[in-house]
């Protein structure tokens, strides 16, 4: 198997599990405050990655990877999950999971400015194809939806775009699972802090489904997505591989219907067969 092959299989299986992180987040919600959630599930992964980097002694970091690593932190360990869980109060996860489907342009751009790629001219075709039907989606919605989840989503999307970009340019030096273990240990001090300001003041009322999403944003959104996205990333090309976000909508729509009983519109399943067709024929530019 060639690394592009690996690069987009790796990242299909980081993107599934990816699927499953807002609707375990519109969950956690009902019983945590997004800021308390947002600090709790990188602290717990954090640990986590702690004990992966011990058990296996991985090198530090060198001085020139901090400063990209805390950009990893911002965009996808902090920054995306807060923004999202804000969001998620004023939309559904329906919503915002085809909101997501901006995600894969936001990625490709960064990757151009940040990894250095250069797709072809027909790569960006498809990509703003796809980007373009999802947000006609939103704004076609908008008589149900909300301004401000739509505005934190987007503000979600551009930093999530960014920790993706740099996230996959490090992993290339340092590894895919280690990078995002290093960016959690970078974020636990703040995390830690906050996680404690904002401890649930009725922890009896917080209901098994509650706990369970946190269990899941914490274990697979946090960590376990990471080690088979950036290195997807990293052995498959940021613009290309990250094209596979557009898959999201189509899983992620699935679990909000069947797990969270939203209704998924034909017309949000019209749209995630178009964003679909488009990475099939973004793939064959990426390069």
């Amino acid at each position: 198997m060639d690394r592009s092959t690996a690069g987009w299989g790796s990242g299909l299986l980081g993107v599934i599990i990816f699927s499953g992180s807002l609707p375990a987040t519109r969950v956690a919600v009902g019983g945590f405050s997004p800021l308390f959630l947002t600090s709790a599930r990188a602290v717990i992964a954090a640990a986590l990655g702690a004990l992966l980097l011990m058990a296996l002694r991985q090198k530090r970091p060198q001085a020139v990877d901090l400063a990209p690593l805390a950009v990893v932190s911002l965009g996808v360990v902090l920054g995306f999950p807060l923004l999202t869980a804000l969001a998620l109060q004023h939309i559904t996860s329906a919503h915002s999971i085809v909101l997501i489907g901006l995600l894969p342009l936001s990625t490709a751009i960064f990757g151009v400015v940040r990894g250095g790629e250069r797709p072809k001219p027909a790569f960006w075709l498809f990509s703003v194809t796809g980007a373009a039907a999802v947000a006609g989606f939103a704004l076609a919605q908008s008589g149900s939806a909300s301004l401000t989840g739509d505005l934190l989503m987007l503000a979600a999307i551009v930093l999530c775009g960014l920790g993706y970009a740099e996230g996959a340019t490090l992993a290339r030096r340092l590894g895919g699972w280690q990078v995002i273990s290093w960016a959690l240990l970078g974020s636990l001090p703040f995390a830690g802090l906050i996680a404690l300001v904002t401890l649930p003041g009725d922890w009896a009322g917080i209901t098994a489904p509650e706990w369970l999403g946190l269990a899941y944003v914490s274990v697979f959104s946090m960590l376990v997505g990471f080690v088979f996205w950036y290195r997807g990333l990293a052995l498959g090309g940021i613009a290309g591989v990250g094209q596979l976000q557009l898959l999201q909508p189509f899983f992620g729509l699935a679990l909000a219907g069947l797990l969270l009983g939203e209704p998924v519109a034909w017309s949000m399943i019209l749209v995630t067969g178009l964003v679909i067709a488009c990475v099939f024929a973004a793939k064959k530019f990426a390069r």
